[in-house]
Formats: structure tokens, sequence, C-alpha cells
């Protein structure tokens, strides 16, 4: 999961088995990377809002998103825990604009703004 996994945005209910995590093929992607190339954080944008090609990790990641926002990313491995605490405060910092829109589509609520008190 990255960049926006993840936005990724996330009040656990229940406990996760192992078996419920995750893939985590996708953990050696380098997000400082896709952050810091305009292209590719576009790429990763438009994916996710559903409005462009994606690759197999921005799939994955669009696919995973609803959950991963409802439950906290409670599925979410240790790396991509920390890469879209990562993503999000880029986000926030460098493209508010981009934050606002994944908000309003996956956590129209403000849910993870409000947990997470930014």
């Amino acid at each position: 999961m990255k960049v926006l996994v993840a936005l990724l945005l996330f009040a656990a209910v229940a406990v996760a088995r192992p078996g419920d995590m995750y893939t985590t093929k996708y953990d050696n992607i380098d997000i400082d990377e896709i952050l810091n190339n305009d292209r590719l954080y576009k790429k990763y944008i438009d994916c996710v809002m559903d409005r462009g090609d994606c690759t197999p990790d921005g799939k994955e990641l669009r696919k995973n998103m609803p959950e991963a926002i409802l439950t906290d990313c409670m599925k979410c491995s240790e790396h991509q825990k920390i890469g879209t605490d990562k993503t999000l405060k880029f986000m926030l910092k460098n493209k508010k604009a981009d934050f606002d829109e994944v908000e309003k589509k996956y956590d129209p609520t403000g849910s993870y703004r409000k947990r997470h008190k930014i």
C-alpha cells in the first residue's frame, strides 16, 4: 500500500488475523520516489480517483482504501502504516487540494483527520 493507501486517511472494530492482512507484495515500492516525482505522483492520484490507468499496486491501493480508512489501516503491515503516514503528511503539506479530493471520496466524514487530530 502506498501513496494514499494510502491514503490513505483511517476505528478498528475487530482484531485482524495474520491471514486477513493486505498483501505485502508491493511493500518494496519507493514511496519517496513517487512523492517527489510529479509524473509518478499524478499517475497514482489519477488511479485512486478513477481518472486513469493503474499500476498493479495502484489497483491494490484503490481496492483497499475504503476499508483501510474505515479500520484505521488495521490490515496494513507496519511498513504500509509508515508509508501511509508519510504520504498523508506529504499531501497535507504539499498537495492539499489532492488530499481534500481523496478525503471527499474515501472519507467524507473526516474520520481519519479526527482520529489523528490533523
